[in-house]
């Protein structure tokens, strides 16, 4: 993990609520540590090496190890044009432009996803010593059709959004 990797885990964890049901966590952790998780099949699935000749080395990492991207790198990050947005890996609307929230942080913001188009899971366990606690831990944000990482839902400047690389979409203006 590369030095900007643990600082965007930081601002990360630093922004998000701490746990509010321990014992939630502890068992999705718990599944998470045995593999009972990694049954799930997903409508469109690659072999790693697929994966890999797919996209460049940055976006592989991004979307298939749940890298992250140096803040305002992608084109998307201050994009506020109509549209949808669509998951690089696969083509599935995740998002539409009437859900961007306006953040100046780097990367791309929104209140909500489409529905049915987002899985999410425990990325780790939440800091402790955490002011807010109306989160439960730290919650990463998938693909439901392909599941590819896509960023983390987390509370900043006081809203919860979807904190998402832009690498891992793409735009189709209105």
């Amino acid at each position: 993990m590369t030095n900007f990797d643990l600082m965007r885990r930081r601002l990360v964890q630093a922004t998000i609520a701490a746990g509010a049901t321990g014992s939630f966590a502890a068992t999705q952790q718990a599944h998470a540590a045995t593999g009972e998780n990694d049954t799930f099949k997903y409508e469109v699935e690659f072999s790693d090496e697929q994966w890999k000749a797919m996209f460049d080395a940055e976006t592989y990492k991004i979307l298939r190890q749940g890298d992250t991207e140096w803040p305002k790198s992608s084109k998307l990050w201050d994009d506020y044009r109509e549209g949808n947005f669509n998951c690089v890996a696969c083509g599935l609307p995740n998002y539409t432009s009437t859900w961007r929230v306006e953040l100046d942080k780097g990367w791309v913001f929104f209140s909500q996803s489409v529905p049915n188009s987002i899985l999410m899971g425990i990325d780790g366990e939440p800091p402790s010593g955490m002011a807010d606690k109306s989160l439960p831990a730290t919650i990463e944000a998938h693909c439901r059709r392909c599941g590819s990482h896509m960023g983390h839902i987390l509370r900043v400047d006081g809203k919860v959004v979807h904190c998402i690389n832009g690498r891992s979409l793409t735009f189709t203006p209105a």
